[in-house]
């Protein structure tokens, strides 16, 4: 079953348990990976890497939107968002553990055989194609320059 039937079924579900935070995050997620698909120059399935970013992408809008209603004291709004965040991030593949990310950029540098920071570059590229989805660009860079730095 596809991500799109999967969601097509979340829909109705919550549509029947009249779960309206569920159904606006399905709708919402069903909407963006439509749009993907149908986009000119798309092909009939997306791949799994933009489905990851489409689905990331969303989940970071959401957590934006939380914190500027929270910051305006609009509290009812940052935890709608919040939920719906959470919707889409059964979507995503598990994210890694600091540590489990630590094993996998120390594997990365070890393939790429990079020894100073002057090789991040290198190792950013391949640490991001392998590990997008799993780990956010910011936590992936950070243990980069850490690892490299010693």
């Amino acid at each position: 079953m596809s991500l799109l039937d999967t969601i097509t079924d979340g829909i109705r579900k919550a549509m029947l348990a009249r779960d309206k935070v569920r159904l606006e995050a399905l709708r919402a997620i069903k909407k963006e990976l439509l749009e993907a698909k149908t986009a000119k120059g798309a092909g009939d399935e997306l791949a799994e890497a933009a489905t990851t970013a489409i689905l990331q992408k969303m989940v970071k809008q959401r957590r934006d939107s939380a914190g500027i209603y929270a910051a305006q004291k609009r509290e009812d709004l940052a935890e709608q968002e919040i939920a719906q965040m959470e919707v889409i991030r059964e979507f995503l593949p598990s994210q890694l553990s600091p540590e489990e990310l630590e094993i996998a950029v120390k594997r990365i540098i070890a393939e790429t055989g990079a020894s100073s920071l002057k090789e991040m570059g290198r190792v950013m590229g391949a640490a991001s194609g392998q590990l997008a989805g799993r780990a956010g660009g910011k936590d992936i860079s950070e243990t980069v320059k850490r690892l490299l730095a010693q």
